[in-house]
């Protein structure tokens, strides 16, 4: 790495070498070679005067690409496609003369960014895959672990802990969901010339319709689409790029609502994200765990929710056919959008991996506010007993206020059970133990979670089983 020049964190701190390699200039010049290569063999096919020498000689050459030479050609052209037509023609010589034949600048670059996309979604939903798989082992394991609900931020009816992953789970489920359907959709601009009327392909096949169809079939299936884009100006719609950011913000925001409970439960010391024994929580208070690989899943989800937006504006001001406004914002946006899905993704993969639970301490929480929870089931069993259902209820609002208050004021437990079983009213109550086990306040969560993991995860899972075995052990972040 040179220290001495900006290096942008997404590569050199948080994605991994398999994403950022994705995304990389070799690559995206490799696949520009691979559609001249295609272009030709198609054009060949159909009957244009090119040869097996030609095609041999491109074929030798897909990597073998000067960068040094396409820099310095471009700075004399100004037009870094032109400069790689160039480039590819040196190393040759006898192919040069046909190369990018009829075609314009969109034909590799539109198309190269599609088979980019489509290779860096497929990732994403693999690390998408296995972050499922281990969230799920969580839910299932603590299914039936009673844990205090909470809304507005204050404590509810009791819920477990398996049932607030399965919570998590099914936000990304969704998100998988969606990430099916942009993969599923995606299409390649394929072979349509300068503004999108196919008019310099036409005019090499002499004005036959069908072989300009054929050459546009050829170069999709040559890349495993199924087809091209039905229509275009030079390029394919914008709308597609934000189409793929928006599905990669779904999964940002998943991940979000993930580390904040995380955050917020380490808060409470019920959950911790994992803990290296060398780790430091902070330069100043030597005794802090801070929950900081969910902090920093917060920090990336944000900036990737902020970016769909961006693509919306670019979608929005594409004039006519196309202009070039566009250009310079993709390969900002577009790249870092994946590599910060990549990071956030391997990030979940570690902190899901590792979540320790304090079942104690969760414990100790639902029985300090449990009394409260269990004064319905009190209520009930007066009125059964003969008692005045309005009555009572004022009692349990009077005696509940009461012992709030004495908590909050005192730092002592909660002792509303103890005032209960002191007023006469609710005699009928015999076994006051009883009424306080939480597994009676936590309803059909342990049977949600469940049928939930079977019917809804597992088929998942299964489809994508060679993913789970893939990213099993994987997770480890720089930093």
């Amino acid at each position: 790495m040179d220290h001495g020049v900006y290096n942008n964190p997404l590569v050199s701190r948080y994605a991994t070498r398999e994403m950022s390699a994705v995304f990389s200039e070799a690559h995206r010049i490799g696949l520009f070679r691979r559609l001249w290569l295609a272009l030709a063999k198609g054009e060949k096919e159909l009957g244009l005067h090119i040869t097996d020498e030609q095609i041999a000689e491109m074929a030798a050459n897909l990597d073998n690409i000067d960068f040094d030479l396409a820099a310095e050609r471009e700075k004399l052209v100004r037009h870094d496609v032109m400069a790689h037509v160039y480039t590819f023609g040196v190393a040759c010589p006898t192919a040069a003369p046909i190369i990018h034949l009829g075609a314009t600048s969109c034909y590799v670059t539109d198309n190269a960014d599609i088979i980019i996309y489509k290779e860096g979604l497929e990732l994403v939903r693999d690390k998408l895959v296995a972050t499922m798989a281990r969230l799920k082992e969580f839910a299932k394991k603590y299914r039936k672990t009673p844990t205090l609900g909470f809304t507005h931020l204050q404590a509810a009816q009791l819920v477990t802990v398996g049932k607030r992953a399965a919570l998590w789970l099914e936000d990304f489920l969704l998100d998988y969901e969606n990430l099916n359907h942009v993969i599923s959709s995606l299409v390649m601009r394929g072979v349509k010339g300068t503004t999108g009327t196919q008019a310099s392909f036409l005019s090499l096949f002499d004005g036959d319709h069908s072989k300009v169809k054929a050459l546009d079939e050829y170069v999709v299936k040559s890349f495993g689409f199924k087809a091209s884009i039905p229509v275009s100006g030079q390029t394919y719609t914008r709308k597609i790029d934000y189409f793929i950011l928006s599905a990669l913000s779904g999964i940002a925001q998943s991940a979000y609502k993930f580390a904040q409970d995380v955050r917020l439960l380490q808060s409470r010391k019920e959950i911790e994200e994992p803990f290296n024994e060398k780790q430091i929580g902070s330069s100043a208070m030597a005794y802090k765990r801070n929950p900081m690989r969910s902090e920093r899943i917060c920090a990336l989800s944000r900036y990737l929710e902020s970016l769909p937006v961006n693509a919306a504006h670019t979608a929005s001001v594409q004039g006519f056919e196309r202009t070039l406004d566009d250009s310079a914002n993709r390969r900002i946006v577009m790249g870092e959008a994946f590599l910060a899905a990549d990071s956030i993704l391997e990030l979940m993969m570690n902190v899901t991996n590792g979540l320790v639970v304090y079942e104690k301490v969760i414990e100790r929480h639902i029985a300090e506010e449990i009394p409260f929870m269990a004064t319905e089931t009190i209520l009930m069993e007066c009125v059964k007993a003969g008692g005045n259902r309005q009555e009572l209820h004022e009692k349990i609002r009077v005696h509940s206020m009461a012992a709030e208050k004495n908590s909050r004021m005192t730092g002592k437990p909660n002792d509303l059970i103890k005032r209960l079983q002191q007023d006469p009213a609710f005699a009928a109550v015999k076994d006051f133990k009883k009424l306080l086990n939480p597994k009676l306040f936590i309803g059909r969560a342990p049977e949600q979670v469940s049928e939930f993991l079977s019917k809804h995860i597992d088929p998942v899972l299964k489809k994508h089983s060679d993913a789970v075995a893939k990213y099993v052990t994987g997770g480890d972040i720089k930093c």
